[in-house]
This record gives C-alpha cells, structure tokens and sequence, in this order.
C-alpha cells in the first residue's frame, strides 16, 4: 500500500499558503484503539473477489480488487468478476447508482451498533461519510445523492454521532476529498496512475467538497477528520475552499482535533498505514489500519480464512501500540446496518482481553524498543512507573525477560506474581501461569 505523506502538490513556491501547526493531541495518542465504519451503497451487493491464493498481473489488479467498497469502480470494468456478478445478480438495466434505492438499513439500531464498539474497547469512531461513490450518509444540502432523500430515508451519521456522543465516546469522520465518481465522468481506474488521474481537480469541485466537510465540521464537531486519497488540486492555494483555509476553520471550531495525512499538502497530523506491517518504532504518531477481513466493506464472500480471528485481532492490535501508532479496525455492516456474526466474534474477545489488559495499551507509549526476535516473541509498551511486557505466544509456557527488566518486581495480569529463574545461559525466564497459557496475549507489568 502506498504511504500518502510524500504526495503532495502542487508546489506553489514563496506563494504557498499558510497551513496549521496543530499537531497530534494527547487524548489521541492515549486512545489507542478506534473502529472505522465503511457502510455505504457497496454494502447493497456486499461482494469483491475474495482473497486468495491466484495470480493477478499488476495490470488487472484493480479488475480484481478485493475491496468491497470499490464495486462502483470495478464494475464499470467490462469482463471483471464484479461486472460479470452485477449482470448476473441485477441485469444489465440496473446501475450501480440505482442500488440506492434498494438500500434498506431497516435493522440498524446505533445506540446497539456503537455499544459493540465500544464493547471490542474503542476509545473513537469513524464512519465513511461519503466515499468514492459520492453517496454521503447525511442530511446534506449539497446534493440529493444521500441517505436521507433516498434508500434508507435516515441521516445515519447523526444517528452514529449522537450515539457515540451519549457514551462519552470520541466521534470522527471519513469523508473521500478528491474522488467522487457521482459527479466525475472518467473511465474506471485501473492502476494507481489512474488514481490520481481521473479524478476533478477543478475549483467548483474544489469548493463543493469543502461545502461538505464544513458541513460535516459545523454539524458534528468531529474529534477526527480523517480525509481519503488526496484533495482537488483546485483547493490548495489561498481559496477559502483551499485544504489550508478549511483546516483552519476546523481547528477554530475543533482546538483538539487531529488529522491525517491524506491531504496531499505539506502538512498532517499522524501518518497512515493500511494493511502494512509497520517494523519499528516510528517517532511520528501513526495509524494502522485495515479490515477485520481483506476488505473494508462487508463482503458476503469473505469466511475464517480470510478474516481475524480474536487472537490475531489481538497481537495486531499490541504490535502497533508498541511501535507508537493506533490501530483503527474496520467494521463492516450489512446493508440493513447490522455486524456480521464473524466480526463479531473478534471484536467481543478483543474487548474481553481489553477489560483485563488494557492498563498495558491504552495511555501507554512505546519503549526503548518495541520487541524481541530472539526467544519467545515479545512487545514492549510503557506508563508511568511500569513496563508491560506483552508474551504474544503464551502456550510456550515461559519468556525470557531483558536484562534491563530482570529481578524487578512483577506480576501478571492476573494478579500473580511472576517467578524469575535464571538459567545456566544467564538469561532470566518467567514462568507464565496455567491460566493465561491460553490467552491471545499474557501481560506481565513490570516496575520501573
């Protein structure tokens, strides 16, 4: 996946505007943990090809995309599995654009959606307000293509923040800044060039995406403004549509609000990485993120082959914590608004392993260094007074702790103590209790 930071542009020289200096707040890197939401009109036929094991040449990679949010691009892709699927299933009378009306979000009950978030331990949320489609999920005045004059006849974002704000939660939004295929007329994108090719980069789109984000940031005040590939290059200079006057007017409204870095301008706020392994401790505050499966949008194909399982949701989530980042999980809804039953299951033990161990991720920051490679695999993360020492293969039984560590007081998240021995190699092992051998993760804190 591509890192968004380092495509910026165009350069405007001495007469480049003046962009924030806000930089990544403290409750943000505290909260460690929060859940995307992708629902939208691709949650209609709820389908991309599977991940899997067979060849895709790097041409037909977009043909095949295995993102279910992107079926409004790959079926205008003649002969692509979603253009076969969408013939077959609606006919060739049928548009993508259509399925708005056949959009019933009927079973969708937010207060009960955003309690199993908060549930699975999510400190914030991020709905996709509008994505590439150009379907926007609230009572826009910008255009009649959204969910409250067609479809589920419902402003679900209101819905989802006034939920999110009852529970004393962080609220954020998605919104797709410079592609929005309901008011473009390019040729389906079919490698990353065409990415940042077909798309408008003219000042009346410019200003009709800033219409919506300042209508999303008066109605909403959103802790997160989490913008996706890019903005018009028609909104970077001076205008007062231009990414430098809208971040402005978000911060003034917003004093402790955070952004990404998909702006394509010469600033941000933390960094973004989707579906990437992120190696070592990075200096800058940053995001993992990606789905629960290998796609955002639920797709009806996807089973427990291609989906987290709790254990994996776990160790994923205390890797990134380790290497200073967050990690925003992806969920995603059926049409009629409801979590699929797979989702679910890993979110629930998630936020079981949380209620337990959380004193180990949330507040905590990274430590001299982020794991071991040698031995039973281990990460690192610190607060005040104490180093957690997070055991991600806990059936081995024991793990050894670092010299820096050894003959310090401990004890495991279960309330023991930690037994140290020292063997004739030197090296100090903790033996891990019976009980939590069969944890995703076994915490040990230890006291600094």
């Amino acid at each position: 996946m591509m890192n968004f930071e380092s495509r910026v542009g165009p350069d405007f020289g001495d007469n480049a505007p003046v962009y924030p200096t806000n930089g990544v707040p403290e409750w943000y890197r505290d909260a460690k943990l929060g859940f995307f939401i992708h629902w939208g009109l691709y949650s209609v036929p709820a389908w991309a090809v599977e991940h899997g094991e067979r060849f895709v040449p790097t041409e037909d990679a977009y043909a095949w995309h295995q993102y279910a949010e992107w079926y409004g691009n790959t079926v205008r892709i003649a002969g692509s599995p979603t253009w076969e699927r969408h013939q077959e299933v609606y006919g060739p009378g049928v548009s993508y654009e259509d399925l708005a009306d056949r959009w019933d979000a009927g079973a969708f009950d937010a207060e009960k959606f955003v309690g199993e978030l908060l549930g699975a331990g999510a400190k914030y949320i991020v709905p996709v307000t509008k994505h590439h489609e150009g379907f926007c999920l609230w009572d826009t005045e910008t255009t009649g293509f959204n969910s409250v004059a067609r479809g589920p006849k419902r402003n679900l974002i209101g819905e989802l923040h006034d939920a999110t704000r009852r529970a004393n939660a962080r609220f954020g939004v998605y919104f797709s800044g410079a592609l929005d295929w309901h008011v473009s007329d390019f040729p389906p994108i079919e490698s990353d060039t065409d990415l940042f090719r077909f798309r408008r980069n003219d000042p009346a789109f410019s200003r009709y995406s800033a219409e919506q984000v300042d209508e999303l940031i008066e109605r909403f005040s959103p802790d997160v403004l989490w913008n996706d590939i890019d903005w018009p290059d028609g909104g970077k200079g001076h205008e007062d549509y231009g990414v430098a006057s809208l971040l402005g007017r978000y911060f003034d409204a917003v004093p402790d609000g955070v952004v990404n870095d998909r702006w394509g301008v010469p600033y941000n706020g933390y960094l973004t990485r989707e579906y990437t392994n992120v190696e070592e401790i990075q200096q800058q505050p940053w995001e993992s993120t990606r789905g629960l499966g290998f796609s955002f949008g639920f797709n009806q194909d996807e089973s427990e082959k291609h989906s987290l399982s709790g254990t994996q949701l776990v160790r994923h989530l205390v890797d990134v914590v380790s290497k200073n980042g967050n990690l925003l999980i992806n969920v995603g809804p059926t049409a009629a608004g409801e979590i699929p039953a797979l989702q679910l299951q890993a979110m629930r033990e998630m936020g079981a392993w949380l209620q337990v161990n959380g004193e180990g991720i949330y507040g905590t920051r990274p430590w001299i260094r982020a794991e071991e490679r040698v031995g039973v695999s281990r990460r690192y993360t610190a607060s005040a007074g104490a180093v957690h020492v997070h055991v991600m293969e806990p059936a081995a039984g024991e793990a050894e702790l670092p010299a820096e560590l050894a003959g310090r007081a401990a004890a495991w998240a279960d309330g023991s103590a930690a037994e140290q021995t020292t063997g004739s190699d030197g090296v100090v092992r903790v033996s891990i209790p019976a009980g939590l051998r069969a944890e995703p993760v076994a915490m040990l804190t230890v006291s600094v």
